[in-house]
């Protein structure tokens, strides 16, 4: 390696540059900004103002902050749904004049002067979420009139009767309590928002309804289209605005026990800016309740330090119409080109430097050297099947495949010519495995680890294992499960081949090559999924030695075949029995004669091996480039190889015409026939193996005759 090159590897193989795209394509990064910038606004008044921190000026500003995000809470839901509410500061100033004119004025109870004010609110509600969601008015034009004449019946009721509640001598312990007691140390108010937040959270998360709010906000007419009563919910949305609205002016009656001109004014654009601050789409679909309490605190922090500081009301109002201007700009531009970014810094290709290999090429003299034999395999289902990842065959002859429209298909012996369509597990079914009750398990990709019982019942077994401490995605789901083999005490060996990538897009993966591959073991016994290797670039076959105290598997892009021990002196460990092939290995199987057949799904090229010790121009390729002309790993030539167990190659086959396999991704023994499966190919290939035992199968070799 020269010195250039050990700089590249340095560079790329020590730098955690992938880290980045992990962390951005987290959907808690959305809560990034609001979070640093709540955090920035806390700490910069907090140290600004004198006493800021101080017990008697935090119950203060809490109070305001519980009334606050009652109001932000509810028009959260409806921005979720789609929808935008600018008359929550008109109904929170007449539900609290609803609340006070009952208590004080008619002499109600505490109560029943909540009940005025809750049933302002769902009053208001109702028309906002009628005229919207029933009549399909526009939400922002809708919600402004009703703030003009909610603010207009408001500024005339408490000029005709504001002079009643200030004379009058109503007086209640509750409403006191209520107003200016505390609950364990917290505010009235901010328990109820608390509660609130937990209760709406829940409910947009893990209820019916909350999900479809927000595939509403997505978009109506999908949502429309899935059979959601779009104009229900809305209406809903509204109604609940409303009542979050009351319930805060009901709070803010008993804390000042009374309401005044300025009450609720401005209150709509401090509630739009907090939500939209806290990082809720206007577009909706995208936020949550959390967010706009963040929003919350942020922008109360902000317009009471600044009035702390001495600045006046047009000084608020700038600064507040910027932080709403910058927060639009960001939800909107981010929104539009997450995915681009993304893009643009997810694939973090490594530098890999493949030892010298021998020629598979014809003629050449190697133990790789290529044929012409597989053209001559008969062809089973042509023209029928997409992609027949893995093949296998059970005690009655019969043939099963996987597709890719996520199918395990059947054919019948002994001529194949009649097939059914064994179960619908979903997903890429890959892998196969017959146990020794005659189960089908079968590697999903994307979806984990499977069993089909003979009366065709699908069950899931595992989509997780543990995941690590160190690891920022999360890599305890499964991305892509591959091959898997059964060891006599019925544990399931098998490989994950990236914790990056899913199956569809192996070819990122081969470009950025960094070793996340691992090897899994599932135990039926207690039911749990462990990694027993890791850091390997795409594990993919995986088969049980002959005297099951091993396991081998492959590397796919390292073009290694690996020997795992389960039992003896070197037990845990794993050693290298083949390195440096010509081609990439796949699935591996048993062989009648104690050897192994092993698939590769294509062969190395000089130019591929070169890009591998050039990680800057893979990583320029993945960006500047539409994926038609990216540099991939050769997969129109492949073919099956035979090993032993000290890992010499002993034969070779392949296709030349690159007609009928000219990509090979499995291969089973069965009866002195080859069953050849390829993830691209529109067949499955039945080759006549000269010499071999016509009485040997798989499933004796693994269970025993007759089991």
């Amino acid at each position: 390696m020269t010195f250039r090159e050990r700089l590249q590897a340095w560079r790329y193989n020590l730098v955690p540059d992938h880290a980045i795209g992990e962390i951005l394509q987290k959907r808690w990064t959305d809560n990034a900004i609001p979070f640093l910038a709540l955090v920035i606004v806390v700490a910069g008044f907090g140290s600004a103002i004198p006493g800021f921190f101080r017990l008697v000026s935090l119950q203060d500003s809490t109070r305001q902050l519980g009334e606050f995000s009652l109001v932000v809470t509810g028009l959260t839901v409806v921005m979720l749904g789609g929808g935008i509410d600018l008359s929550v500061g008109s109904i929170f100033a007449l539900s609290a004049f609803a609340s006070v004119a009952a208590f004080f004025i008619f002499h109600l109870p505490t109560g029943l002067a909540f009940l005025a004010a809750l049933a302002t609110g769902l009053i208001f509600g109702a028309v906002n979420g009628y005229l919207i969601g029933f009549l399909r008015l526009r939400a922002f034009l809708t919600t402004l009139v009703t703030f003009i004449i909610g603010r207009a019946i408001y500024d005339i009721l408490v000029v005709s009767f504001g002079a009643k509640v200030q004379l009058s001598d109503a007086s209640s312990d509750l409403w006191d309590f209520i107003g200016d007691g505390t609950m364990a140390g917290l505010s009235v108010s901010v328990v109820a928002a608390l509660v609130l937040a937990v209760v709406t959270h829940v409910a947009l998360t893990r209820s019916r309804p909350g999900w479809h709010v927000l595939a509403i906000g997505g978009s109506r007419r999908s949502a429309h289209n899935a059979g959601i009563r779009v104009r229900r919910m809305v209406f809903l949305t509204y109604v609940f605005s409303g009542a979050c609205s009351a319930c805060a002016g009901f709070l803010i009656a008993t804390r000042l026990s009374g309401a005044g001109p300025g009450t609720g004014q401005g209150l709509e654009i401090l509630a739009l800016t907090a939500a939209v601050v806290g990082g809720n789409s206007l577009g909706g679909g995208r936020g949550s309740v959390v967010k706009g309490l963040m929003g919350a605190v942020i922008v109360l922090v902000m317009t009471n330090g600044l009035i702390r500081l001495g600045y006046g009301t047009g000084t608020n109002q700038m600064v507040l119409g910027l932080l709403l201007a910058v927060a639009v700009t960001i939800d909107i531009r981010w929104m539009k080109n997450r995915h681009k970014v993304l893009n643009e810094v997810y694939v973090a290709p490594v530098y890999l430097k493949l030892g010298e290999t021998q020629s598979a090429a014809p003629g050449s003299g190697t133990p790789y050297e290529l044929n012409n034999r597989l053209s001559q395999a008969d062809a089973i289902g042509l023209g029928e099947l997409e992609g027949p990842e893995d093949v296998i065959l059970d005690r009655d002859d019969h043939l099963y495949c996987g597709t890719r429209h996520g199918e395990i298909v059947r054919y019948f012996a002994p001529d194949y010519t009649r097939s059914e369509v064994f179960a619908h597990v979903g997903g890429f079914p890959l892998g196969l495995a017959f146990d020794r009750a005659g189960n089908l398990l079968s590697c999903v990709g994307a979806m984990g680890l499977y069993r089909i019982a003979p009366d065709r019942t699908v069950t899931r077994l595992s989509a997780e294992t543990r995941r690590s401490w160190t690891s920022i995605v999360d890599d305890a789901r499964l991305r892509d499960p591959n091959d898997l083999d059964i060891a006599p005490d019925g544990k399931v060996y098998f490989t994950d081949s990236t914790k990056r990538y899913d199956a569809h897009d192996w070819t990122l993966d081969s470009i950025e090559n960094r070793a996340t591959g691992r090897l899994l073991v599932y135990d039926p016994a207690t039911g749990k999924t462990a990694t027993l290797l890791d850091g390997y670039r795409y594990t993919n076959g995986v088969t049980m030695a002959h005297d099951n105290r091993s396991v081998f598997f492959c590397e796919s892009w390292a073009c290694r075949i690996h020997r795992y021990w389960l039992e003896g002196p070197k037990v845990g460990t794993a050693e290298c029995v083949i390195r440096d092939m010509p081609g990439y290995p796949d699935n591996i199987n048993r062989a009648s004669d104690g050897t192994y057949w092993m698939a590769w799904l294509g062969m190395r090229t000089p130019s591929f091996d070169l890009s591998l010790r050039h990680p800057g121009m893979r990583r320029r390729m993945a960006r500047r480039l539409p994926q038609d002309e990216w540099l991939f790993p050769n997969i129109n030539t492949g073919g099956v190889v035979k090993f032993n167990d000290a890992g010499e190659i002993l034969q070779t086959f392949g296709d030349l015409t690159g007609v009928s396999h000219p990509m090979v991704t499995s291969m089973r023994e069965h009866k002195g026939f080859l069953y050849i499966g390829g993830i691209l190919n529109n067949r499955i290939g039945r080759y006549k193996i000269e010499g071999a035992n016509p009485d040997w199968t798989a499933n004796d070799a693994y269970w025993g005759a007759g089991s």
